[in-house]
């Protein structure tokens, strides 16, 4: 009888096993997991069985169509250009060519626009929106550079003016569209809402234009000088700047109606603007330049110019002088005397409350009418 080898027996054993729980022949583990518990029961009771949601309906006003609105006024803006000779660092000559935007106010051919889009120029040229184009005779210019508006004449008749409204009933909210020479290609509309009223806003030192509208429509270069009118085609403001840097979207001011209108009537009736007038050129008064100088103050208005015989010379102001005080206003810098200045009437007195060197004195000056620009 043969003998079974017992090593070989256990291999064999192990072997079968193995195939076994590969091919998935054993049972698997039979406990069974608890039955899914029941839904929840919903026992809440109804706020109000009879309750009705309220009926839809808009009492919304329907706006009017804004090409309706551009129809009836593009045929009073116009493209401007320009020329200005300069001059390089060896005083040769070469021409610059700008391009702006004015509209018309009177059919007789009076165009308004800003003053920074005609400063300068050798030659002006106004193209009208059925393609006519008239050159401009420099010599029926006027300009008022402090508030950035100007009026020129071209040689025509029966033009198509445009209205003008109220800017003071305008309302932050309310749609406006600008229209204008956008880029110097043709003209053509953007929209948008007044964003701001009232913006007072620094475009360059001395200057600082006020009683802004600001918007959120699209301003670009040749923009100035446009009109910006609401919804019933009536110019409510003069396209003049907007801010762009990085980071800052829809924000571009126009000149509202409410303060051109007055500037205009005398750039046409006068030649210039008349003004309560004192007679100095001033300068904003810092930390920086009370310690460079040692002036006795910080904040101020620094005259650094007084005209001989003007209200102010026959004050008794003098150059270096610092106004601090003007009329009862407490004068922290330029901007708030030359507000004070236009708030006050020619043949005024005022008092003027000022700095010289150490000491603080108050004199009084009776203001007179502008004289008219050089």
């Amino acid at each position: 009888m043969k003998r079974v080898n017992i090593k070989y027996l256990v291999i064999s054993a192990i072997l079968i096993l193995a195939l076994l729980l590969s091919s998935g022949c054993l049972q698997p583990n039979t406990e069974t997991s608890p039955p899914p518990s029941s839904p929840p029961t919903n026992n809440t009771s109804p706020i109000d069985s009879n309750w009705t949601p309220p009926t839809t309906e808009s009492s919304a006003p329907v706006l009017p169509s804004i090409a309706d609105v551009v129809a009836k006024v593009k045929p009073s803006v116009v493209a401007i250009n320009t020329e200005v000779i300069t001059y390089d660092f060896f005083n040769r000559p070469s021409t610059q060519r700008g391009a702006g935007s004015g509209w018309i106010i009177d059919e007789n051919g009076y165009v308004i626009t800003n003053n920074h889009v005609i400063e300068g120029a050798e030659s002006i040229t106004v193209t009208l929106d059925d393609g006519r184009i008239f050159s401009v005779d420099i010599n029926t210019v006027a300009t008022d550079p402090l508030t950035d508006l100007a009026i020129l004449k071209i040689d025509a008749e029966n033009l198509p003016a445009v209205s003008v409204g109220d800017s003071n009933k305008l309302r932050v909210g309310d749609w406006v569209i600008a229209i204008g020479n956008s880029l110097g290609e043709r003209i053509s509309a953007t929209n948008g809402i007044v964003s701001a009223l009232g913006v007072s806003l620094s475009v360059s030192s001395g200057q600082t234009l006020y009683d802004l509208v600001q918007t959120d429509a699209a301003i670009n270069p040749g923009n100035s000088g446009g009109p910006l009118v609401n919804m019933a085609g009536e110019v409510i403001g003069i396209t003049s700047v907007k801010i762009a840097e990085v980071g800052v979207e829809g924000m571009g001011y126009a000149i509202s109606t409410n303060i051109a209108m007055p500037i205009i009537e005398d750039l046409v009736n006068i030649g210039y603007v008349i003004r309560p007038w004192l007679g100095v050129v001033i300068y904003p008064v810092s930390e920086e330049i009370a310690a460079f100088y040692g002036f006795a103050v910080n904040q101020g208005a620094l005259l650094t110019e007084i005209s001989t015989g003007s209200p102010a010379d026959k004050a008794g102001l003098k150059v270096n002088d610092i106004i601090v005080g003007f009329k009862g206003k407490e004068i922290t810098n330029i901007d708030d005397l030359i507000q004070a200045i236009r708030a006050s009437e020619i043949g005024q007195e005022v008092e003027v409350i000022y700095w010289r060197d150490d000491t603080k004195s108050t004199t009084y000056a009776t203001l007179i009418e502008s004289p008219p620009p050089p």
